[in-house]
C-alpha cells in the first residue's frame, strides 16, 4: 500500500483527459497543528491544501506555487504555498468567531482567490477570480478559474473531515474529444466517490473502482509533507526594519525578543549578543 500522503497522476489510454488524486493525512495534521481553528476552517484549509498539491503537480518549472482565499468575512485570509517537490505549508486568519457559516458565507461579501506561480527561473505570475454568494465549495471556483484563465474543462472535487484529506482532479488536454467516454463521461465517474472512500482506499483501489472499464495509466506516487522553510536567521529579517535601539529597549524590559512563525508555531528567541549581528547588517545596508 502505498503513503498515506501521496499525489497519484493518471491518464487515460483512449481519451484526451488526465487526472490527479492526492490523499493526506499526516501532512494535514502537521499543517494545523497548534492553530486551533475551528472545524469549518481546519477543513477548508485541508481543501486548499489538497488543491494546491494537485496543482503544483501540473507546473512545468522548477518553483512554487501559491493559493490565497482573501475577504471581508469572519475568514479574511487562508493560504497554502506548494513546490513542485510536493511541500505544503498553509496558515488561516480569522478575524470574528466562526460557526456553521457556508463557504461563501465565511469569505464574505467581497472575497477572492488569488493564485501566483513563481518560477525560479523566469516572471511570476498572478491570476485571481472572484468568490460568488452562489459558490458552495472552494471546487467551484477552482473550476471557474481554469474555464476564465485557461480555457481549459476542468472538475475538481476535495473533501477534509478532522483527520483526512483528500482530493480529485480532471482535466482535458488537446485531442478529440467523444461524447460518450470523453471528458464528461469520465466526469460522471468521478463524482460517484464518496469521501469516505477517498480517506480509507489505497489511490489505486480508488482509481480501479472508478474507472474498471477504461484503459488507466499510473504514474510513479509522489510523496507530499508538511515543510515549514522557516529558520532562525530568516525570522531575523523581521527585525531587520527596527532600530537597535528600540531592540536593546525590548529586551532590558522583557529579557529578550521572542518571534513565532506563523506556519510551523516555532519560537526563535534573541537575546543581547544578537543585536551586534542587527546591527553589523543595519550598517552595510547603509555603506
Amino acid at each position: 500500500m502505498q503513503s498515506a500522503d501521496s499525489l497519484i497522476r493518471y491518464t487515460f489510454a483512449q481519451v484526451p483527459v488526465r487526472g490527479e488524486l492526492v490523499q493526506l493525512e499526516q501532512s494535514y495534521q502537521r499543517l494545523v497543528q497548534g492553530h486551533d481553528y475551528p472545524p469549518v476552517v481546519r477543513n477548508l484549509l485541508g481543501q486548499l491544501m489538497a488543491v494546491t498539491s494537485l496543482l503544483s503537480a501540473t507546473l512545468k518549472f522548477e518553483g512554487h506555487i501559491n493559493l490565497q482565499l482573501q475577504g471581508d468575512g469572519k475568514l479574511n485570509f487562508a493560504t497554502v504555498n506548494g513546490s513542485q517537490q510536493q511541500q505544503l505549508r498553509g496558515v488561516a486568519r480569522l478575524l470574528e468567531d466562526v460557526e456553521d457559516e457556508t463557504f461563501a458565507e465565511l469569505l464574505g461579501d467581497k472575497a477572492y482567490m488569488v493564485i501566483t506561480l513563481s518560477p525560479e527561473d523566469g516572471e511570476r505570475y498572478q491570476g485571481m477570480v472572484e468568490v460568488k454568494p452562489t459558490d458552495s465549495s472552494l471546487a467551484d471556483v477552482i473550476e471557474r478559474y481554469f474555464t476564465q484563465s485557461e480555457q481549459l474543462q476542468t472538475r475538481v472535487w476535495l473533501h477534509a473531515d478532522e483527520t483526512h484529506v483528500g482530493g480529485l482532479l480532471l482535466q482535458s488536454m488537446p485531442g478529440e474529444d467523444d461524447p460518450e467516454r470523453g471528458f464528461e463521461h469520465l466526469a460522471a465517474l468521478t463524482a460517484t466517490m464518496t469521501a469516505d472512500e477517498l480517506f480509507n482506499l489505497d489511490a489505486t483501489e480508488v482509481l480501479h473502482r472508478l474507472y474498471h472499464e477504461e484503459e488507466v495509466i499510473l504514474y510513479e506516487p509522489a510523496p507530499v509533507r508538511f515543510f515549514c522553510g522557516c529558520s532562525r536567521e530568516r525570522s531575523m529579517n523581521a527585525l531587520y526594519s527596527v532600530s537597535v535601539d528600540e531592540l536593546r529597549d525590548i529586551i532590558q524590559t522583557d529579557g529578550e525578543i521572542k518571534l513565532t512563525c506563523d506556519y510551523c508555531l516555532t519560537e526563535y528567541v534573541y537575546n543581547e549578543e544578537d543585536l551586534g549581528v542587527i546591527q553589523g547588517h543595519n550598517n552595510e545596508n547603509l555603506q
